[in-house]
């Protein structure tokens, strides 16, 4: 049976790694069915973004950030409409940055878990200390100086069991700092837009939540 993950990334048609190193391998759904689920979806979603109207490429641009960050519609739209509180012409920045300190989002880009499904899970199941107290809302906003480290008691659990291996060759974005040998990660930074293709999406979805 396909999985949910995988239906997303048809329903776009691009690549989004919702399963982490899965999604290299030959069994990824996308590259060998590279279209919509469903009998239309061969004939009309080939093309990616070309053909589509200005709001068929913002919708398209909204659902492939909400699929990245794993989250429902109403939970996507509060964030959107909270950054568009923020004054001035910085909207998008402050979506991003709203979403990207989520702490199920910092699990993932401090590379304790390769996809942020899985990182949400290691949140909610209690698996993990801020400044050394547990917390398990993944939505759980961080700031600059936090500390995050593993529970002692979790550290023996076979979701951590290849982590060391994992660590020795990651490296985390500049605005977080990761003790590889304590497994632990610090905010240190305001946070940078490392990938620009991210910052058109947000400006899109600004301009979509606008209409």
């Amino acid at each position: 049976m396909q999985n949910k993950d995988c239906k997303k990334c048809r329903r776009i048609n691009e690549k989004l790694f919702l399963k982490g190193e899965k999604c290299f391998g030959a069994k990824c759904v996308l590259s060998r069915k590279p279209y919509a689920p469903g009998m239309k979806g061969k004939k009309t979603r080939r093309g990616g973004k070309r053909g589509l109207s200005e709001y068929g490429m913002q919708l398209r641009d909204k659902q492939k950030v909400k699929f990245l960050y794993g989250l429902r519609e109403k939970q996507f739209k509060n964030y959107v409409l909270k950054a568009q509180k923020t004054k001035g012409d910085d909207n998008s920045h402050k979506l991003l940055e709203l979403l990207e300190s989520r702490i199920d989002n910092v699990i993932f880009r401090l590379g304790f878990d390769d996809s942020r499904s899985k990182a949400r899970q290691i949140v909610s199941h209690g698996h993990i200390l801020i400044n050394d107290k547990k917390v398990n809302l993944p939505s759980y906003k961080l700031k600059i100086g936090d500390k995050i480290s593993i529970r002692p008691q979790s550290e023996s659990k076979n979701i951590f069991k290849d982590l060391d291996i994992r660590l020795k060759k990651y490296n985390p974005p500049s605005w977080l700092r990761l003790d590889k040998d304590k497994k632990e990660g610090f905010v240190v930074g305001k946070l940078t837009v490392e990938d620009p293709s991210l910052e058109e999406n947000f400006n899109s979805i600004i301009g979509f939540y606008s209409r």
